[in-house]
């Protein structure tokens, strides 16, 4: 036989593979794998990014475990199939593995255990050294059949395994038991070696068979040492194994049964090995399996039924509402209307009723009219206790609907979602309120108009009570006989004089009694627009801060179901 175990300074630095290195490559068509298994890890890998800090961390974790280890496989040879031999104490899996290699690879004997490193054997070398690197098969152990004349002994058909002997999972010794896992956690076939005295073995079944269920297709039963058997024990051997297989859920399990020492013993066996390694499709299915499981995993985090996609209007409307009312703009609507009126009153008010009426008022009325809008945006600088408390009750009260209709750990996730800006939003709301605030110099013309007019008849009464003046001094002081024809001469102009007076001061107090009219009607549309321009303010607050963030997340758990339906090949 050729088969033969190489020294570590051979070509193939690689220790026992020839032509292999670490810096060896895959071939390019096996890098990217099948479209249907990549466009699933594709899915999977979307699942995991979507479920960061909104599902179980265990979950998430395995998922990404699985994505690291599917990557470095399809980055690998596809070429090769990796092929192992797992069992217990005593069922003969070495001597099965030296059958199909032709020579005394792997140790065996009475002693147990035997195997405590996994040996592996390589039909075929190109790209199999960056795969043995990764399977960390030690340098030692690695063995190839490469020549012309294995080629021409049959073994033709094997191109492309990879075939591990790995040691007993059984062992007392633990790092034997973690090698075990290691390898059956990364192999494309599962070979799990039996024989007739022990194939109901319950730390095999518990530990392996059990977990693996979901992997019918990648897993291979050999009862082996069936030459201890006669014809008809072999059936009901393999009948019952079978039976037991079912019931723990393998369906239709796949069992060939074997002899290492008997003539042809092992060619049922041979025949599957040579079967997968032309399919060439163990390593897909290995992982499309793999990607079943977990996938199975992240279908607990969704409901069947369509999700809500955005936040009802009822409920928008609601919580617009509850931020107005925490943001206080009614009041400060109606400050400001106050404020309107307070400050037409300096340009259409009658100026004589002011002056009389600053001679008996309050002088704070004045200096609380200059520094009113002032007080207004100073309110607003940030929140006060009561209005975080009235925020953090609004954004509970939207998120109450939408979270009752998803997964618990969904609706965790649009509660957050929502509070994700909870403290930022008081300010933002006073921020909102003090740019709709408007500027005190930004007056009506017709106020303009208003308070020349009225400066105008108050002009006049003065000028009126001058002339009544003069003609009064003029009849006093003046001589007798001087010409009285001129407009300060003649007394009689005075009650004209007067009523003109009279008139102006009558005009001033009915110009300003009806602007103030005027004035109220105004400065109830003066609030009421101001209202609106806060609420569109406090719209866009509610928008940015809540509605934005829970539509977000609502569409990451839309995409998180279809992503479960990609991961799972539907």
């Amino acid at each position: 036989m050729t088969t033969s175990a190489l020294p570590a300074n051979s070509p193939a630095g690689t220790g026992g593979v020839p032509s292999l290195g670490a810096n060896g490559s895959a071939p390019a068509a096996a890098s990217a794998g099948p479209p249907g298994l990549v466009d699933r890890l594709g899915g999977l890998e979307r699942l995991v990014r979507a479920g960061v800090g909104r599902l179980d961390q265990p979950v998430l974790e395995e998922a990404g475990v699985l994505l690291d280890r599917a990557g470095q496989r399809l980055r690998l040879s596809g070429e090769h199939t990796v092929v192992t031999l797992a069992g217990g104490t005593g069922s003969g899996k070495s001597s099965l593995f030296n059958a199909i290699c032709g020579l005394e690879l792997s140790p065996t004997g009475l002693r147990r255990p035997m195997t405590s490193k996994a040996h592996s054997c390589v039909w075929g070398l190109d790209g199999a050294g960056p795969l043995l690197d990764w399977l960390d098969v030690d340098k030692q152990h690695r063995y190839a059949r490469a020549s012309a004349l294995d080629l021409e002994r049959g073994d033709a058909g094997l191109q492309g395994l990879v075939l591990i002997d790995l040691p007993d999972h059984d062992s007392i010794q633990a790092v034997h038991r973690a090698e075990v896992d290691r390898f059956v956690a990364i192999a494309d076939l599962l070979v799990w070696v039996v024989d007739p005295q022990k194939y109901a073995d319950a730390a095999l079944h518990r530990n392996y068979i059990v977990p693996f269920a979901r992997h019918t297709g990648v897993t291979l039963i050999v009862l082996n040492q069936v030459d201890r058997l006669a014809p008809h024990e072999i059936e009901d051997c393999v009948a019952d194994l079978r039976r037991l297989l079912e019931a723990e859920g393998l369906a239709d399990p796949r069992i060939v049964t074997a002899s290492a020492v008997a003539e042809d013993g092992v060619h049922g066996f041979r025949e599957v090995l040579i079967d997968t390694v032309a399919a060439r499709r163990a390593r897909a299915q290995r992982l499309s399996a793999d990607v079943d499981r977990v996938a199975e995993r992240f279908t607990a985090y969704r409901f069947d039924a369509e999700p809500p996609t955005t936040v009802e209007e009822n409920r928008r409307a609601e919580l617009i509402q509850a931020l107005t009312d925490a943001a206080g703009a009614p009041a400060v609507a109606e400050a400001m209307e106050s404020a309107y009126e307070l400050r037409a009153a300096d340009f259409v008010g009658w100026p004589v009723a002011a002056m009389i009426a600053r001679l008996r008022s309050d002088p704070l009325r004045r200096m609380r009219l200059t520094e009113l809008r002032e007080e207004l945006r100073g309110a607003f600088t940030g929140p006060v206790g009561a209005q975080q408390g009235d925020v953090d009750n609004a954004l509970q009260a939207v998120t109450g609907g939408v979270a009752t209709e998803l997964p618990a750990h969904w609706g965790r996730s649009v509660r957050a979602a929502a509070r994700s800006h909870a403290t930022e939003i008081p300010e933002a709301l006073g921020e909102s309120l003090k740019g709709a605030l408007p500027a005190f110099n930004a007056v009506p013309r017709w106020w303009w108009l208003v308070k020349t007019w009225q400066y105008f008849l108050v002009l006049v009464a003065v000028l009126s009570v001058v002339w009544i003046g003069f003609l009064v001094a003029y009849g006093l002081l003046g001589a007798d006989g001087e010409d009285r024809s001129g407009l300060i001469g003649q007394a009689g102009l005075i009650p004209y004089v007067a009523v003109l007076v009279v008139c102006t001061l009558g005009m001033g107090w009915l110009t300003a009694s009806a602007c103030r009219n005027l004035v109220a009607l105004s400065s109830a549309k003066h609030g009421d627009k101001m209202e609106h321009h806060m609420r569109q303010g406090i719209e866009r607050v509610a928008f940015e801060k809540v509605i934005e963030p829970i539509e977000d997340d609502l569409e990451v758990y839309a995409r998180f179901r279809q992503d479960v339906d990609v991961a799972l090949g539907r």
